[in-house]
């Protein structure tokens, strides 16, 4: 086995310098298993943050279905076969009367280039809602309508046929308050009136129901409802985006867009629908799928193969079977009170928010300027993976922290973490 010294060397002669690694002092992790990772060295880490690995580390009921799989058959989608079928029977029972087509890709980016793609054909019309914070993927079209990489480094700025309005963020967003959605759709409005103004269709308003990278943020009860309402009342349609937050992880619902009683057009899923095998999808209507049918194949050379779409079946058979939907929301509430406790005890702490698996803790140097604790963040998830827990740090202004564990993650890993976060916290504070 190579040293990680020696996986340094080759990683910087051969890999592109734009792949990102986690940490000051890299891992090699060499085995994961449930919620544990361990390294070349035999430490064992709980991880909290790769929400990929939905149902867990090398789970046997997908190493079975891979190895099961492609022992039969693995060739593309213009073949008759009855795995791609049954796990789009599968995928669409549990989604709302309506969403019923699939269109499978490989991965969470795909799979929102194509959402644009079947919003800007029907719409004839190039015009994007976003919200500012927001991230979609990596290809071309999605950098364009992600501010966090527009406006981020190395971006090229928003494009003119994008609209961004104020991120709903109820902790340190532009308004704040009871009734601030009420605000948000104001600025949602005047967008929707200048595209009208200058004669300009909306395409699309792309959302992640709970914002990922744009710091974890739970918007304001009512803020999705009607911005739907009107973006449909500009023509427009509605995509959600649940790459990191579908397929339980919420805990009271399947999905993040039900958590604000709202129906999409469109919703885009992938990472933890293959617990890390490349397997993601498109699911839309009859009626949109019908108008997208002008004649151009859609066709994706591995997206739907028998092996991927066996994946995603064991995978919502596992999710079922050992109630990891109950289990999330039942330890996520649990952990979420655990960091309101914490919260008590270190000022740093500014906000706790979350729902389900998927919580961001955001740190502050001062409680009323809430100036953002950036550096401290960045030593709170170095200092603790040294500690065996395996946390990042993103948003806005990299102040929070991220937890989305996979779903196996239960109350005593919750209590494992906590401790260790008091800990870190206590060293950061010296």
């Amino acid at each position: 086995m190579l040293n990680r010294r020696s996986i340094q060397r080759l990683r910087e002669k051969h890999i592109a310098p734009s792949f990102s690694i986690s940490y000051d002092k890299p891992l090699h992790i060499v085995f994961g298993r449930g919620q544990y990772l361990y390294d070349s060295s035999g430490n064992k880490f709980l991880d909290a943050v790769n929400n990929i690995q939905h149902i867990g580390h090398s789970h046997p009921k997908v190493t079975e279905a891979i190895e099961r799989q492609s022992k039969k058959l693995n060739v593309n989608t213009r073949y008759l076969d009855e795995t791609i079928v049954k796990y789009a029977k599968d995928l669409t029972q549990k989604l709302p009367g309506g969403l019923e087509v699939c269109y499978f890709t490989n991965s969470g980016s795909e799979s929102n280039d194509l959402a644009l793609r079947i919003a800007r054909t029907l719409s004839k019309s190039k015009e994007t809602v976003v919200l500012d914070g927001a991230y979609h993927g990596h290809t071309s079209a999605l950098i364009e309508v992600s501010p966090y990489k527009f406006n981020g480094l190395g971006g090229s700025g928003c494009p003119n046929f994008v609209h961004v309005i104020p991120r709903p963020d109820p902790y340190r967003g532009r308004y704040i308050g009871r009734d601030c959605f009420k605000d948000y759709l104001v600025e949602l409005d005047n967008v929707l009136n200048k595209i009208k103004i200058e004669n300009r269709g909306v395409a699309s308003f792309i959302v992640e129901p709970i914002m990922g990278c744009g710091g974890q943020i739970v918007f304001p009860s009512g803020f999705l409802e009607k911005a739907f309402k009107l973006i449909r009342e500009s023509g427009g349609i509605c995509i959600a985006d649940e790459v990191q937050i579908g397929f339980g992880r919420m805990g009271s619902y399947f999905w993040g867009f039900e958590t604000e009683n709202v129906v999409p057009d469109i919703i885009t899923v992938g990472k933890s629908m293959g617990n890390g095998h490349p397997l993601s999808a498109v699911v839309t209507t009859r009626e949109i799928a019908d108008k997208f049918n002008n004649g151009m194949e859609y066709f994706n050379s591995f997206g739907g193969n028998p092996v991927s779409c066996a994946v995603g079946r064991s995978v919502l058979k596992v999710i079922k079977e050992e109630r990891l939907q109950e289990n999330a929301q039942k330890t996520g509430s649990y952990l979420i009170r655990l960091l309101e406790n914490l919260k008590k005890e270190h000022s740093i702490i500014g906000d706790v928010r979350g729902r389900g698996l998927f919580i961001g803790i955001e740190l502050i140097r001062d409680e009323t300027t809430k100036e953002p604790a950036d550096i401290e963040s960045k030593q709170l998830i170095n200092r603790i993976k040294d500690k065996g827990v395996l946390l990042s740090v993103d948003g806005p202004f990299n102040n929070v922290i991220k937890i989305k564990p996979p779903l196996v993650f239960n109350e005593e890993n919750a209590k494992f973490l906590v401790k260790k976060l008091g800990k870190t916290l206590e060293e950061i504070k010296e």
